[in-house]
Formats: structure tokens, sequence, C-alpha cells
């Protein structure tokens, strides 16, 4: 009898001990990818969502949501496009064909937000990837991302992310 409740408590248990291998396994493949590539390190991150921050907002992914309205989506594409410039909303209203007032409404109904915001929210996640992936100045990421002083990505980065630059780097 000892023998037959063994035999039937193994095939879950063998079951459970072989997903629980997969998982060190990833765990481990995870721990090295940073090392060998850390724009891969970042781009698995964000699929996988793996985010150290105490916020549910990790879990919306503003690129999805964007997709989800055509005009969000044309004006995320031509604000990426401009990071590094002054942004217009009115400018980018008449690049993608619709009334001054139409990027407002349709980014605070899917995002939430003012396009001004998403637009900080954007150039805020473009220099953390920077931060995370290249050994570039802050100065030279600040104004690639459309921030004359660096001491104002410093600021937004904080308030955003609620980590300094250096632990962004991983420092």
């Amino acid at each position: 009898m000892i023998g037959r409740d063994d035999d039937i408590g193994r095939g879950p248990r063998d079951r459970l001990a072989a997903q629980v291998r997969l998982g060190r396994q990833t765990e481990v493949a995870l721990a090295i990818v940073p090392a060998s590539s850390p724009a891969l390190a970042d781009l698995v991150a964000r699929c996988l969502v793996v985010d150290e921050r105490p916020s549910q907002s990790a879990y919306t992914i503003p690129g999805a949501l964007a997709q989800s309205d055509p005009t969000v989506a044309a004006f995320e594409r031509w604000v990426r496009e401009r990071l590094a410039e002054p942004i217009s909303i009115p400018d980018a209203a008449k690049a993608i064909g619709v009334s001054n007032r139409t990027p407002q409404r349709s980014v605070q109904r899917t995002m939430g937000t003012s396009p001004i915001r998403f637009v900080q929210d954007l150039r805020v996640q473009q220099a953390s990837h920077l931060l995370r992936t290249t050994d570039l100045p802050l100065e030279t990421i600040a104004r690639r991302v459309g921030y004359e002083h660096p001491n104002t990505l410093r600021v937004l980065l904080r308030e955003r992310t609620g980590k300094t630059t250096m632990a962004l780097r991983g420092v």
C-alpha cells in the first residue's frame, strides 16, 4: 500500500519538481543575460515585466495601450521620431492630420494622462533604457531625449521611476 501511495503521489510531485527546475533554469538564464547584453536584458525585462518598483504602473505597457487608439498610436510614433526636439502638440496634430484638441482628448481617454505628460513618459522611458544599456553621459542622454539640462531629466527620472540615475545604470 505504501508503494502505491508513493506511485500515486509521484506523478504530480515529478511534474512540480520539473516546473521548479524550469523556473530555476529561467532564473539562471535571466541572470546571465545582463552580463552578455544589457540591451537584450532591458528588452527581456520589459517583455516579462520585470521591475523592482513597488507600483502597479509597471504592469501597464504604454505602447500597447497607445496602439489601441489610432490617433494615440500616430501621436506616439510622431513623438518617438522627434524625442530630441521640442514637441508641440499643434505641430503633432497637424502632422497626424487631426485637430489641435484631438490628441488631448485621445491621449487623455486612452492613456489617462495629458499629451505633455505622455511625452515626458516616453522621454523618461527612452532615457532609462539608454542609462541601462549604454555608457553615455547623462548630458548626452538628456539631449537625445529632448532636455537641454541634465538636471531636468534627473529630477523626472527620480519622480517617475523612484530611482537615481546611478541606480538605473545598475551602479
